[in-house]
């Protein structure tokens, strides 16, 4: 983290935050019913939680439920999560070597037994997909997988990812999806806005969430950084004008301007 944080530079980094984190659904707990909905693996527990408690309150949120993500950049962090988390240390002996998805899927055949219980009757089909390990990918499998099991093509899908990436990865569904038509639905649901406060000292402006389950803060800003250059429609972005992993992907004036202002103050190594 640089040295100085200061009220505008925290400004700055809430809109670049909120921007990524493309919630066009606040909460699973209150979305309308999908086709698909899709948990994208990262190491951000609460996540994880908010999914899981989601789809034990509400059976009926989706069709088919798909746990995406092999062994990738976040994987080592989720093990570490997992060791370190209260409720889901026990699995920690248990993680090392899976794939996020087969991670995600252990935390919910342990501790989610009215989950499986719903998977079991068929109230929903869960598929886990072990492969994926960036969000291009996780976009690609996830439809294979859907093929594979002749799973109709979604008419609606909801995307579950770390907020940080949420924006991409919504970006990466629509490009696998280019050529499909109806265009299916995609919207995205990180389940938590990552928002900081200097009041106190720096930290992560979430009550609801203890701040050693969220990002370590030189993490959070080099991701938050990293995205943008990424999200560009240009030769050196990952849209239709670079290398073309992601459709387009419009970026308000307001969010390269903060982000430009951060580039000065934040080290940033992603």
């Amino acid at each position: 983290m640089a040295p100085s944080v200061s009220e505008p530079t925290v400004r700055d980094i809430n809109t670049v935050s909120k921007f990524l984190s493309c919630s066009a659904i606040p909460s699973l707990q209150t979305c309308q019913p999908v086709d698909v909905l899709v948990f994208c693996g990262n190491s951000v527990i609460p996540i994880a939680n908010n999914f899981f408690s989601a789809l034990e309150a509400r059976p009926d949120l989706a069709q088919t439920v798909v746990i995406c993500g092999g062994i990738g950049h976040s994987t080592q962090l989720l093990y570490q999560a997992v060791r370190q988390n209260q409720k889901y240390a026990s699995l920690a002996d248990k993680v090392d070597g899976l794939s996020e998805a087969e991670v995600l899927h252990l935390m919910l055949e342990h501790f989610y037994p009215k989950v499986v219980e719903h998977i079991q009757s068929g109230t929903f089909k869960l598929l886990v997909e072990r492969d994926s390990t960036n969000c291009g990918a996780n976009a690609i499998e996830t439809r294979r997988i859907l093929e594979d099991h002749a799973i109709p093509t979604p008419k609606s899908m909801v995307v579950v990812q770390d907020p940080t990436m949420s924006l991409r990865t919504l970006a990466s569904f629509k490009k696998a999806y280019e050529h499909v038509i109806p265009t299916p639905t995609f919207l995205g649901c990180p389940t938590l806005v990552p928002v900081m406060s200097l009041e106190g000292g720096l930290h992560f402006d979430l009550p609801d969430y203890r701040e050693s389950d969220l990002w370590d803060h030189q993490r959070f800003f080099d991701l938050i950084m990293g995205e943008i250059p990424r999200l560009r429609d240009d030769e050196h972005g990952y849209g239709p004008k670079g290398k073309g992993f992601i459709a387009h992907v419009d970026i308000p004036d307001d969010v390269e301007y903060a982000w430009t202002r951060l580039r000065d103050v934040l080290e940033s190594t992603r």
